[in-house]
């Protein structure tokens, strides 16, 4: 690797950090961090390609080939469907109990799994959020990408997370994350 590169690396380390120290609801901790790379890189990407074709939805080569072209990608899940116990319908559902019961007889199967708690979710944004933040106080250009998360989910790189995203990291001379064009 080069010193650019080494650099991502280490932001990379630095970005779970942010994440896991992040606030959490109820003090209680149900996020999950990955840096990939390399291979690991390819495979989402791959995946990523694959759920475009299958779902017609046009982010998601998009977003695959800003996967090939970073150094490495921070992905960062939640284990969604550990409530708190508040009783706060924001899962769409009366109780926690309810929510629970619902997650074990019949998950609902789609890009991501659930129900999740509301809280959990709150959770997951703000350590994405502070994992961003940290990448941007080092200069690194990046992007959130729910489609990465899909793709890592569906990969099974995080054990155990309802939803995840993907935060891949680049140091060029012109930010490879914007003025993105479709993939036809």
């Amino acid at each position: 690797m080069d010193p650019e590169q080494d650099a991502m690396m280490l932001i990379a380390s630095l970005m779970a950090v942010s994440a896991r120290t992040a606030p959490k609801g109820k003090g209680v901790d149900t996020i999950v961090t990955r840096i990939i790379y390399g291979e690991d890189l390819d495979r989402i990407a791959d995946e990523m390609i694959a759920i475009g074709n299958k779902t017609g939805l046009p982010p998601f080569p998009r977003d695959a080939q800003n996967i090939r072209d970073s150094v490495v990608c921070l992905l960062i899940g939640c284990r969604g469907t550990e409530d708190l116990g508040l009783n706060c319908g924001g899962c769409g559902f009366r109780t926690c109990k309810e929510m629970r019961e619902k997650v074990s007889k019949s998950p609902v199967l789609s890009l991501f799994s659930g129900p999740n708690c509301v809280i959990r979710m709150a959770d997951l944004g703000i350590a994405t959020g502070s994992a961003a933040k940290t990448a941007q106080i080092h200069n690194a250009d990046n992007r959130i990408l729910f489609t990465a998360g899909v793709a890592a989910l569906s990969l099974h790189m995080l054990p155990d997370c309802t939803c995840a995203y993907g935060i891949p990291l680049s140091a060029t001379g012109k930010n490879i994350f914007f003025d993105r064009r479709p993939v036809s």
